[in-house]
């Protein structure tokens, strides 16, 4: 038996919420080492840039206008790449490493040093930088996890996890996103109490954006596949940016560990692309 989409995107909401909730929490039950840190941070690049290339795109260019339905999602790719490149340079609100202990492997001379607490720029720890950028960015992956579902309603796809590249991105990233905000507030000097509600709050946008596209979506029945092909090539443009602008630059320039790095985000590249069998085998075929 397999659950409709909805079911679906409902537990899934659940399981981003709840893994946000925790990884917010983290700091204070266990202190992530520099190299875990990095370790994780390269295998959710590597799967993330792979869902935006095996699944998004993809599913994104099937549901496209045709002719021209390649360029159609290559051009909204860019809107998204764009989108949050500007994000990143606006707000600076990624910063995913505050293992401040592990000074031996901080060996790395490149130009975006860890930020330690004494050093780390007012603009990073601001609460409108931190709102704005980091609520958008999950926002728009709630967007990516919404049109993933409506994009298999849209293709017929049955059988299989729909969605679930997407929704494993989402889900491995967000508690690193929520770490960082917990992070950025401690050093800041929030209370426990606004930390705690912050935290409660970030967890829930992505659920909001995935629902709100979701069911909003319905509402243009004229150009339905139009918006949601524009919808995951933006999401697939933004995975792209996040991988690549935000996540990789992290870990690229370490001399410790490159071995254990680069297999881990090999096997990013490798689980996501292999978790393709185990969705609709419709999915990414064209709704024309």
């Amino acid at each position: 038996m397999t659950a409709s989409p909805t079911v679906l995107l409902m537990i899934y909401c659940a399981a981003i919420a709840g893994f946000s909730l925790v990884g917010g929490m983290l700091p204070n039950w266990v202190k992530m080492t520099h190299t875990r840190t990095q370790v994780v941070m390269s295998f959710v690049s590597g799967f993330m840039l792979s869902v935006a290339f095996y699944h998004l795109l993809p599913h994104s260019v099937a549901l496209a206008p045709s002719p021209g339905a390649m360029e159609y999602s290559v051009w909204w790719l860019m809107v998204g790449l764009i989108a949050i490149l500007l994000l990143l340079r606006l707000f600076h609100f990624h910063q995913h490493d505050f293992s401040y202990e592990e000074e031996g492997h901080h060996d790395h001379p490149h130009p975006h040093p860890h930020p330690h607490a004494e050093d780390v720029p007012d603009h990073a720890l601001s609460w409108v930088g931190i709102a704005l950028g980091l609520g958008l960015h999950t926002l728009i992956d709630g967007v990516a996890l919404g049109a993933v579902m409506q994009g298999g309603l849209v293709a017929g796809a049955g059988g299989g996890l729909l969605g679930l590249g997407v929704f494993l991105a989402i889900l491995l990233h967000k508690p690193l996103d929520a770490m960082s905000i917990s992070t950025m507030m401690a050093v800041g000097g929030w209370s426990t109490r606004a930390r705690n509600l912050t935290n409660l709050l970030f967890a829930m946008m992505c659920p909001l954006g995935a629902l709100l596209f979701y069911f909003g979506i319905n509402l243009l029945s004229d150009q339905h596949s139009q918006v949601v092909a524009a919808a995951l090539a933006i999401s697939a443009g933004a995975f792209i940016c996040i991988a690549l602008s935000d996540l990789l630059p992290e870990v690229h320039f370490h001399s410790h560990d490159r071995l254990v790095l680069t297999v881990a985000f090999l096997l990013g590249i490798v689980l996501a692309y292999s978790v393709g069998s185990v969705e609709p085998a419709s999915l990414h075929q064209g709704a024309h």
